[in-house]
């Protein structure tokens, strides 16, 4: 019996090994997986951070993903000695403890510090996440009943414009699927962008994962976050809230560019979408300054 006991302890400890060779072989080569700017196959970690926030959120992610794999193998080292130190055949008199002053006192202060730990930084994020900072640009992005979103530009001349999935007859070679649109939102790279968020007739929610956003966009109200994109390129979210029969056709891309090309693009949108600018757009622009 014994030695059959020996047999599942090492048949145990081969499995424990190779399952903790896998997490580690996919945690080290998540980055590897996870996409720039939007999902790619087989993604196992967040899109690869592209604003001080996400890449806050990022470490401090891996950070807990760290402390709860400590905290999860060190429980199930527990179990296994209760389990075959102080089962009945190897402990056959058992102890009849049943206070120990310094072990509760251990066991109550060491997850209370746990838990400060974890407290602290994410409190720091949520703060950098709410408080917006003197931004350079303000860009209104409206929630349509339409299941489209519009953008306003109202410190820009409060020129706007819709933005629309296209369907796969008009996307072009290296347009992903169900994200590409007709009109992005251009945003130059490394300033301070002011998003307000709000939405005409449904609750919609407006997303960007590679910038750490997710903010619910409301009829009637007017909800705001920011972002400071640190490199260029065209990046990808969609809607987050379950919004009716198109909720899945209904992406969001900003592209971000140099402050010279963002400075041209601004001048031929006012061409392009030129019409008269969204009086109440402009004024609570001018009030958030």
């Amino acid at each position: 019996m014994i030695a059959g006991l020996r047999e599942l302890h090492a048949r145990v400890a081969r499995a424990w090994a190779v399952s903790g060779a896998l997490v580690c072989f996919l945690a080290f080569s998540a980055p590897a997986l996870a996409g720039t700017g939007l999902p790619t196959p087989w993604q196992i970690d967040f899109q690869t951070p592209a604003s001080p926030v996400m890449e806050a959120i990022y470490s401090f992610h891996a950070f807990l993903t760290i402390l709860s794999a400590a905290i999860t193998l060190f429980v199930m080292v527990l179990l296994g000695i209760c389990i075959f130190r102080f089962n009945e055949r190897a402990n056959p008199v058992p102890s009849k403890t049943t206070h120990h002053t310094a072990l509760e006192i251990v066991w109550t202060v060491i997850p209370a510090i746990i838990l400060i730990v974890i407290f602290v930084p994410s409190l720091r994020i949520l703060f950098d996440q709410l408080e917006i900072p003197k931004s350079d640009l303000t860009v209104k992005a409206t929630g349509t009943a339409q299941w489209t979103w519009t953008y306003t530009y109202p410190d820009q001349g409060g020129f706007s414009f819709d933005s629309n999935m296209l369907q796969d007859n008009e996307r072009k070679p290296g347009q992903p699927r169900l994200l590409a649109v007709d009109n992005e939102m251009v945003v130059p790279v490394n300033k301070v962008v002011r998003v307000q968020v709000t939405a005409e007739g449904i609750i919609h929610a407006f997303a960007m994962p590679s910038f750490g956003l997710k903010l619910d966009a409301i009829p009637g109200r007017l909800n705001e976050t920011w972002f400071k994109a640190t490199r260029e390129g065209i990046f990808y979210g969609q809607c987050s809230e379950l919004c009716g029969r198109n909720h899945a056709f209904m992406p969001i891309a900003i592209r971000v560019v140099s402050e010279r090309e963002f400075t041209a693009w601004v001048e031929e949108a006012k061409k392009k979408f030129a019409a008269a600018p969204d009086p109440a757009a402009v004024v609570v622009a001018e009030a958030a300054r």
